[in-house]
C-alpha cells in the first residue's frame, strides 16, 4: 500500500460512518472501520486472506461518508492489489478467478457485460450449468443483454491495465 494512502488511513477517527453507510457490510468479516484500524495498526496480512476486500463493491459510498475524506475504497483496492501480488489465498473459493473475469470484461468492453464475464467465469470455475435458472430469468426479464455495449475510447482503458495483469 502506498504511503499517501497509509497516512491518510491515519486520519481516521473511528466514527464509523463508513461501514454504517456500506450497502455490502453484512458479508463482510471486518467491517470498512475495522479495516481502516487494521491498516493503520499494520495488521495487513488478515486482510488479505479476508472476505471483505473482495465483497467490497467500490461504489465509495464508505469514502464519500467520510468526515475526513478517507479514500476507504481506495484501500481496498490497494488491499485487493497487494493480495493478488502475494498470492494470498482468499476467504471465498473462486473470488480470485471472477476478480480476474471482471477486469478482463473491462478491459476488453471498457465497462461489464454480464453475460460475457459469467461466460469467462463459469469457463474458469467449469461450473457451466450452476446459475443457469438465475439466468435464464434474469434474461427473460431483460436484464442480461445479448451483446455488449463498448465505450468510445476502449484503448484508452486498455492502457490502465499493465502487461503484469494480463
Amino acid at each position: 500500500m502506498g504511503t499517501n494512502e497509509l497516512s491518510a488511513v491515519r486520519e481516521c477517527y473511528q466514527c464509523q460512518k463508513c461501514s454504517a453507510g456500506c450497502p455490502v457490510v453484512s458479508f463482510m468479516d471486518y467491517k470498512p472501520h475495522q479495516v481502516m484500524q487494521m491498516v493503520n495498526l499494520g495488521r495487513i496480512a488478515p486482510l488479505l486472506s479476508s472476505r471483505t476486500i473482495w465483497v467490497c463493491a467500490s461504489c465509495y459510498t464508505c469514502s464519500t461518508r467520510c468526515p475526513n475524506e478517507v479514500n476507504v475504497a481506495g484501500v481496498m483496492d490497494s488491499l485487493r492489489q497487494q493480495a493478488l501480488v502475494e498470492k494470498a489465498a482468499p476467504a471465498e473459493a473462486g473470488v480470485r478467478l471472477f476478480h480476474r473475469a471482471f477486469l478482463g470484461d473491462v478491459r476488453a468492453h471498457g465497462r461489464v457485460h454480464e453475460l460475457s464475464m459469467m461466460a469467462r467465469y463459469k469457463m474458469a470455475t467449469r461450473t457451466y450449468l450452476d446459475d443457469m435458472r438465475l439466468g435464464r430469468r434474469m434474461f427473460l426479464k431483460g436484464k442480461l443483454r445479448l451483446l455488449p455495449s463498448f465505450v468510445r475510447n476502449r484503448k484508452e482503458i486498455a492502457r490502465l491495465f499493465t502487461k503484469e495483469d494480463r
